[in-house]
């Protein structure tokens, strides 16, 4: 296959995770330690959104958080399996 089809995987450290998430929610704090961890091992940017400060985010995750979204796709919810994690950030 030629070069210039190859699909580039980003690296790790060109990646962001983010942590959509509401105050008082232990799986959130649950969530945020590992996606801490892990960012923070690979090189990943971490971020982190209050979906209460936000209408549109409330009305679409408020019953799926804490969820995880990399690069802006949803990557998971509930829980974070950090193996899976890994794997999608290319680690």
């Amino acid at each position: 296959m030629s070069p210039l089809l190859r699909r580039r995987t980003p690296k790790p450290e060109d990646r962001t995770v983010t942590l959509l998430a509401k105050p008082g929610c232990h799986l959130c704090d649950e969530a945020r330690e590992v996606l801490l961890r892990v960012t923070a091992e690979l090189g990943a940017a971490f971020e982190e959104k209050d979906i209460t400060g936000d209408e549109e985010l409330f009305r679409r995750y408020w019953e799926q958080i804490p969820v995880t979204l990399i690069d802006g796709r949803q990557h998971d919810f509930w829980r974070v399996d950090e193996a899976r994690l890994r794997a999608a950030l290319g680690a």
